[in-house]
């Protein structure tokens, strides 16, 4: 089997060396206190914090699913990933979420529930109910970044995928929990840059295989059977394959998704760079520095679609060969589950001679010599796996030296998203758990120590997970529109509508929550827009219906609340209060504000679609979206970009500093 050079090795090696003495450097920095560790001591300059974003946003599994519907596709798989790998989101960061977390002062998003309900009974129970939320949460999305990169490595390596995988979250989790916030930026700067060259090496190598778009939507038709996929608007229905029949109407499906994002997008903010972040413009700054660097993902992934494409077309030119190479499969492992189909076939290709010679011999004679090169790309549906598209190609289709780079490049992207994700829940464990239910005495070396424990016991649970799981993209639909649905109400009414109190906050959340995991466990096949209906509609009753049947927020927080934040929405026993001259300055800010939303939405998603379209050669759709994206982009500087705090005077200060 094909497998990685000494020099693709090497280049591996250094850059996980490099990795932990960042970590080791960093330990005595991040160890002088909370803030230090979680926060970096709000000092860090806004390109950092942004470069940061970018590297946590750039996962791994995500690429991997992203670029299996665009192989499947073409550039209209952008709409799909409405769901959530288009980030449609950070323009609800970018205008105004990201400044309003900021104002708060908080360091967590559960200590930012006691700045907004206060410290009664019901919003400690609430602190303590965001922060378990956020560890299930975070224990889904580390199951999937698992999973995901089980997929992926189990390409490169003659070992268990599983074993491998684990190998390099024990790395990740080492130093995030060694490093802190401090490492997490400085690590995630280094896998930023990393990143996007390796986008711009893809993108390149892509552009030059690819035909015209005339040629290259022919060859997607014959390799994928969809007819239509070099267009870059979505049609009513589109063809699919099994397994992904749910995305045939793909118009309702995008339309369903945008839908979604928007609501979430009402509620974003709460996160690490926000709270640490010195003012006003820098969280605008860091926002829009992350949307520009993300932008770099999409030609890369349709450049990895079209590599795939090429590759396939090369591998399987007669297209039986896969769903009979399935059958095989099934027919000697009949009991063979979804988890567990990749690391069967892995296992298969790595060590072929521990299994029956007719099962070997029956592979070989219909996929060919080079059957231990194509079995991985062979799908438990009887289709070629779009998901295993990306490290096909890095494997098959990239020089040594390059498959090296790029392999840290991928690597970095997962290893950026977990030790992201887990510095900020590692947070909540610490400070609203440990800290402020079970020993609120605990010196600075026990919390430091504690932070540690529970860095290792997110990982250890998210693995445990991941390596349960079928497929990454039924994964990320539960946990987007399943779990995401659950804790919907809490996440929006708590900034826009003065009522909303914790009881109302715990009720959703408890009902929304419960729903998704009773959901998960009794009815796992349950379609995403149904899982996201049904979830949204039980958290908005139990937030609404016990919001009103408790008393409403002490007066004195809630206006505390009120005046730093700066929301609008449903706050008028509060607004009344304003002078003439408050009144018109917050006006004007939200105008600004809620008119730069639809321009920031059209210039991102445009942005995505452009450089995919050059990739593949497609420059009369390209000449049609260049308009729309500069009238986008003119909308965001007349409404955002004027309106934006001067460095001299950068913004609001914080609740904790009034």
């Amino acid at each position: 089997m094909n497998s990685l050079g000494v020099t693709d090795t090497a280049i591996i090696v250094g850059y996980f060396v490099i990795t932990l003495v960042v970590g080791v450097v960093m330990t005595r920095r991040a160890s002088r206190g909370l803030q230090e560790y979680f926060l970096a001591g709000r000092s860090l300059p806004w390109y950092l914090l942004g470069i940061a974003g970018m590297a946590n946003w750039f996962d791994l599994a995500g690429t991997m699913i992203i670029t299996s519907f665009l192989y499947l596709l073409g550039p209209r798989g952008l709409f799909i990933e409405f769901r959530g790998g288009a980030v449609l989101v950070l323009a609800f960061l970018i205008a105004y979420t990201g400044k309003w977390h900021r104002r708060s002062g908080c360091m967590t998003s559960a200590e930012w529930v006691t700045y907004r309900f206060g410290s009664d009974r019901a919003a400690a129970w609430m602190r303590l109910l965001t922060a378990l939320m956020s560890v299930i949460t975070t224990v889904a999305l580390l199951a999937y970044l698992v999973r995901g990169t089980s997929l992926f490595v189990g390409l490169f390596v003659p070992y268990p995928p599983v074993l491998v995988t684990a190998v390099l979250l024990g790395i990740s989790a080492i130093y995030t929990m060694l490093s802190g916030f401090y490492g997490v930026v400085l690590t995630d700067l280094v896998q930023g840059l990393i990143i996007l060259v390796a986008c711009g090496v893809v993108s390149f190598m892509a552009f030059q295989a690819a035909p015209d778009a005339a040629a290259l939507t022919t060859l997607a038709a014959n390799v994928t059977g969809n007819t239509q996929w070099g267009d870059s608007l979505p049609q009513w229905h589109t063809t699919m394959p099994r397994g992904y029949e749910m995305y045939e109407s793909l118009v309702m499906v995008a339309g369903f998704y945008l839908l979604r994002n928007v609501l979430w997008g009402l509620g974003t903010g709460g996160e690490n760079r926000y709270f640490g972040a010195r003012s006003d413009r820098d969280c605008g700054l860091q926002s829009l520095l992350q949307g520009v660097t993300i932008t770099f993902r999409w030609p890369m992934m349709i450049g990895f679609a079209v590599l795939g494409l090429l590759l396939v077309h090369r591998f399987f030119p007669e297209a039986g060969a896969v769903e009979r190479s399935a059958a095989i499969i099934h027919q000697h492992f009949p009991d063979l589950q979804a988890a567990n189909w990749h690391d069967r076939t892995s296992d298969l290709v790595n060590h072929p001679q521990a299994y029956p010679v007719a099962v070997v011999s029956e592979l070989e004679q219909t996929l060919g010599p080079a059957w231990r090169q194509k079995l991985p790309l062979v799908g438990i549906n009887g289709t070629v796996n779009p998901e295993q598209i990306l490290p096909a190609v890095m494997l098959n289709s990239l020089p040594v030296g390059v498959r090296g780079f790029l392999l840290v490049a991928m690597l970095a992207a997962m290893m950026s998203t977990l030790t992201g994700t887990v510095n900020q829940t590692t947070s909540l464990m610490v400070c609203d758990v440990y800290q402020n239910r079970l020993r609120p005495a605990a010196g600075n070396r026990e919390l430091i120590a504690s932070s540690y424990v529970s860095t290792l016991l997110l990982v250890g649970a998210g693995f445990w997970m991941g390596i349960s799981a079928g497929t990454i993209n039924e994964l990320w639909g539960w946990i987007i529109m399943g779990l995401g649905g659950g804790s919907l109400a809490p996440y929006i009414l708590r900034l826009y509508w003065w009522r909303c109190n914790a009881w109302g906050v715990v009720g959703g959340t408890i009902v929304g929550g419960v729903g998704a995991v009773v959901q998960r466990v009794a009815a796992p096949e349950m379609i995403e827009w149904k899982q996201f209906v049904l979830m949204s509609a039980l958290s908005f009753a139990g937030t609404i219906g016990c919001s009103l049947m408790t008393a409403p927020t002490d007066p004195g927080t809630l206006k505390k609340f009120y005046r730093s934040t700066r929301p609008f929405g449903w706050w008028r026993p509060l607004s009344s209060e304003l002078t003439t001259a408050e009144r018109a300055a917050w006006s004007a800010e939200h105008r600004n504000d809620i008119l730069a939303l639809p321009f920031l939405l059209v210039a991102q998603v445009t942005a995505f679609l452009l450089p995919m379209q050059l990739v593949i050669h497609a420059y009369h759709s390209a000449a049609a979206t260049l308009p729309v994206f500069l009238a986008a982009a003119a909308g965001v500087y007349w409404f955002w970009w004027r309106a934006l705090p001067p460095a001299s005077d950068p913004g609001t200060a914080t609740a904790r500093d009034s």
